[in-house]
Formats: structure tokens, C-alpha cells, sequence
């Protein structure tokens, strides 16, 4: 085990590191084939995959000492396979206390004995990985930092070269690392075919439950029509019944579990901070895929129906710098949220970090509309009572294409190739 020269790096390389030299142990959160497995085997000295070793699952269950007293850190790849390796983990971070970087656990499920989570708490710590953004693929420079937006820097940056198509492929090719060499085509494929392993195999084994297959297929297909908006539950139902009426709401909620403790599906929350205005703020969550690849195979669409519907693509574009942003702000400790008003006004991206600090980010397909959002986003800034919340460091526009630079009125625009940490 150890690092691997043609290991392609990862942003979540430097967190996992400063995790494991301050708490006994890590576990990477985040849907199958997103790189878990890999970026975890940079770090570790032993490695165990409990998804195709029986006899580490079965050594893990009667006699767990045999595989935790090993050199570390050791890897327990899958450790939801066997739920009670948690407490035992937990337990050997104890004893072996104060010793640093014991274990890492990778899990792309979160199983149903979550209660025993919470013990964890000062022992195990926490870390969400998803697929690659543009930068960590090599698809974008990544000149224009988030942390410098954030800190209010000027910024400016070459066009990276990406065009509409290019942007359009990485859509449909996502950011799977099986996948970086990938026609759209072949991408589509693979990930139909991963589709159907987690509606017949990996959501049935959740629970004891059997979930209908059509059903899941039809709330994907709902779910990914309806990527970048607050659809609500009712909505979904009536989409999963069809003809024959909606399914019942408890009926979705838990396909909607499902999927969310399987990290593919990773909704915006709203951001409420104090307004000037009396209009009343909306708090219902917009909803994502983990990578907007999941919303494009569901539909069964690629880069051709894409380019002749740029505007649906653009809601598809939405969902691909959320991912990135969410990568990029969970280095600094931010959280992404959205924000939206009873008359619709609305901002697509709201980063909020520890310190107090924020910025809104409008996301455009076209690089036309620029000055459209540029406008929104003054005018919401406006509405923020500054007073109780101070004044946002960052207001910028994502679009597709171009320079990055900062406006006149003090908008910065931010192509998503030039878009780094």
C-alpha cells in the first residue's frame, strides 16, 4: 500500500491527511466508483475490502483484534458490510489513545444502525468525497480559486480553452475516474449499467424491504427532470404512479432515503439570513445528483439532445458547479446552500464559511446572460440585512466559457474552467 505514482490527485487529499494526524480515525463518505478506495490506498499501510473478502468479513465479525492490530493506518474498505465494526474501531481509537491516524474506513452506504454513529464523535471523524470535479479531471486550470473569491481577491484568468461541446461532454461523462478517457458514449453505458446495479442489487440490500425496480426507475427519471428546482415529494409521487395515480408519500420518502444513503443524491439546503424585505423566504431544498452524469443516463439523453436544449442543459450545468463548488468549499470548511423568496427570486449558490464570512453565486450556461445574473445578484446583496449578517466578500457569476475577471460593479466572472480551490 502507499502512494501510487499514477494516482491522480485529489482535493481531498490534504483534508484526509490533516484528519489523520489530528483524531484516530477517518471515514470517506461518498457514492460507489467515485474514488474512495483509491485516495483512502494513498494513505494506508494495510488495506481490507470487506466487499470481496470473506474472509476479512468473517474475521471482522468473530475475531476483529486480528485485523486492528495491524500497521497503520489500515483500511477497511466497505466497513458497512459488517456494521459492527464501527464500534470496534471506536473502541481501539480509545485504547490505543492518544495515538493518531489508527484507521480509515471508506463506505459508499450508510447502514440503518446509524445510531451507534453517534459515538464516534471525538474518535472517528467524518469526511463526504464525491467525483472528480473539472479540476481534479483536468478539465479545468483552476486559476480562479474559490478561496481567493471568497477572501475578496481580484481574479483573473485565461480562457482554459473548454467550449460549450466540451462542457456538454462532461455533463454526459461526469466525474467518475473510471471514466476521464471515456467517449460520452461509452460513459453513457457504464453508467446505465450502474444505474442498474444500484436500483436491483444496491438498494435492495439496504433493507429488508424490497423496493420495486420500475418505481425507482420512474422516481430517477422524475428526479433528474426536475435537477436545479424544489420539486416536493407530491410532485415525485405523481410522477412514479403515472396513469394510475400517485404512489403513496411514505412510498417515495423512502426511495428517497435510499438514495440519499447511498450518496447519490445530495439536495441544497435553503439559506435564510435576515432580509430588509417582509417577503417571506422559501426553505424546501433544490434537489441534485451527486454528479449531473446520474440525471443525463437516467433520461437516456446525450451531448446531441443536449445541444439542441440548452436550456434544459443549463439546469444539468447548475448541478455540475454545485458538485465543484461543494468540493472546493468543503477544503475551507464552507457549506453550499441556496436561497430563493416567495416571489421566485432566487440565487443558485450561497457558500457560508466558519468565520462568518459569505458569497452568492448566480450559474449560467450562457456567457450572454452574465449580465442578467450580475444585476440579480446586486439587487439580492441589497435585500441581505448587512447589518446582521455583514456584507458578502465574494458576488460572482459561473458560466461555461471564457476569461475570468471581476467587473466594474463588482461581480466577478468565473468560467467553470477556470473554477479551482
Amino acid at each position: 500500500m502507499g502512494a501510487d505514482e499514477r494516482y491522480r490527485q485529489r482535493v481531498l487529499d490534504g483534508e484526509l491527511a490533516e484528519r489523520l494526524s489530528a483524531i484516530g480515525a477517518v471515514l470517506i463518505e461518498g457514492p460507489k466508483a467515485c474514488g474512495k478506495t483509491e485516495t483512502a490506498s494513498q494513505k494506508a499501510t494495510t488495506a481490507y475490502r470487506f466487499d470481496v473478502d470473506q474472509d476479512a468479513r468473517n474475521a471482522a465479525s468473530v475475531a476483529p483484534d486480528v485485523l486492528l492490530d495491524n500497521p497503520s493506518p489500515v483500511l477497511f474498505d466497505e466497513w458497512q458490510v459488517v456494521p459492527t465494526l464501527w464500534d470496534r474501531v471506536r473502541r481501539a481509537v480509545d485504547d490505543r489513545a492518544p495515538a493518531k491516524g489508527l484507521y480509515i474506513l471508506t463506505g459508499s452506504a450508510t447502514p440503518r444502525e446509524d445510531i451507534n454513529r453517534h459515538s464516534g464523535a471525538g474518535r472517528i471523524a467524518v469526511i463526504q468525497m464525491r467525483p472528480m470535479s473539472l479540476m481534479e479531471s483536468g478539465h479545468s486550470t483552476g486559476q480562479a480559486s474559490l478561496k481567493a473569491v471568497l477572501a475578496g481577491d481580484k481574479i483573473t484568468a485565461q480562457d482554459s480553452g473548454l467550449t460549450v461541446p466540451d462542457v456538454i461532454d462532461r455533463l454526459c461523462i461526469g466525474g467518475w475516474p473510471a471514466l476521464l478517457d471515456a467517449s460520452p458514449q461509452d460513459a453513457g453505458r457504464w453508467l446505465r449499467d450502474y444505474l442498474d446495479q444500484i436500483v436491483l442489487v444496491d438498494i435492495q440490500q439496504l433493507g429488508a424491504r424490497r423496493r420495486d425496480p420500475d418505481n425507482l426507475r420512474r422516481l430517477l427519471h422524475s428526479l433528474a427532470r426536475n435537477v436545479g428546482t424544489s420539486a416536493k415529494v407530491t410532485a415525485l409521487a405523481k410522477d412514479v404512479g403515472g396513469a394510475e395515480g400517485p404512489i403513496a408519500r411514505a412510498t417515495v420518502d423512502g426511495y428517497l432515503d435510499s438514495l440519499s444513503r447511498l450518496r447519490l443524491i445530495e439536495n441544497s439546503p435553503a439559506w435564510a439570513p435576515h432580509m430588509r424585505s417582509a417577503t417571506p423566504l422559501q426553505s424546501s431544498p433544490t434537489r441534485y445528483f451527486v454528479d449531473p452524469s446520474i440525471a443525463i443516463a437516467a433520461l437516456g439523453q446525450g451531448p446531441a439532445q443536449l445541444l439542441g436544449d440548452l436550456n434544459a442543459t443549463g439546469f444539468f450545468f447548475e448541478n455540475l458547479v454545485v458538485r465543484d463548488v461543494r468540493v472546493y468549499a468543503q477544503k475551507l470548511g464552507g457549506r453550499v446552500q441556496h436561497w430563493r423568496d416567495q416571489n421566485q427570486n432566487e440565487v443558485d449558490v450561497v457558500v457560508t464559511l466558519p468565520d462568518g464570512r459569505w458569497g452568492a453565486l448566480e450559474v449560467k450556461l450562457n456567457p450572454a446572460d452574465t449580465d442578467k445574473a450580475a444585476a440579480a445578484l446586486l439587487s439580492f446583496s441589497e435585500k441581505v440585512d448587512q447589518s446582521k449578517v455583514g456584507p458578502p466578500t465574494a458576488l460572482g457569476v459561473v458560466t461555461s466559457t471564457g476569461f475570468a475577471y471581476r467587473r466594474p460593479d463588482g461581480v466577478t466572472v468565473l468560467p467553470i474552467g477556470t473554477l479551482g480551490p
